[in-house]
């Protein structure tokens, strides 16, 4: 399956919640995130456009896989991911293995998200408000797509941020701004 996402930042969380809320999107519990990003040991991610990670959703733990990003207006890219046992010793071996395995910590992403689900013309879209601690609030919406639905998942988003007045959509994921956040800091 592919990922299909287009990411917004938002200066109005409340105002979108509303106007989620009217279109009839269904609002999830929200959660606290971390997600910590390892580097390959052979690989450099940086450059192949890749990305693994583990997720501490609240109390459950994903291992994730995203694959390059393709050259679209959005975000479009393979991922794969899996749940593990629950708990912050299971989330701390995982870490310990892949560490053992070679993989390096990179960063740490901490986010509220506040997700909501959205049924429209046969499309479940997951919308998630996201306030990331260090970067501000962004909203996503994504659809998951086979290769022969990308072109129809990509409209379907592109109406349903329209409809929702986001505009000027943002193609680099939290950890790459985070990481251009920290490199202009640097910088003289």
């Amino acid at each position: 399956m592919l990922e299909v996402e287009q990411k917004f930042a938002i200066a109005d969380r409340d105002a979108l919640f509303d106007q989620l809320e009217h279109l009839g999107a269904t609002r999830g519990i929200c959660l606290e995130q971390q997600d910590f990003y390892f580097m390959h040991p052979v690989r450099n991610f940086a450059e192949t456009d890749e990305a693994i990670r583990i997720r501490c959703n609240g109390s459950e733990n994903r291992i994730t896989y995203k694959g390059p990003k393709r050259a679209t207006i959005s975000k479009v890219r393979k991922e794969i991911e899996l749940a593990f046992e629950s708990g912050q010793p299971a989330f701390e071996q995982m870490a310990e293995m892949l560490e053992l395995l070679g993989f390096q910590p990179l960063r740490t992403i901490k986010k509220r998200r506040t997700p909501f689900t959205y049924l429209h013309h046969h499309n479940s879209f997951e919308i998630a408000i996201d306030e990331v601690e260090g970067l501000g609030t962004f909203a996503e919406i994504e659809l998951m797509a086979e290769e022969s639905g990308l072109q129809e998942a990509e409209t379907a988003i592109i109406q349903l941020a329209e409809t929702l007045v986001l505009t000027d959509s943002i193609l680099k994921s939290y950890l790459g701004m985070l990481i251009e956040n920290e490199t202009q800091t640097e910088s003289p």
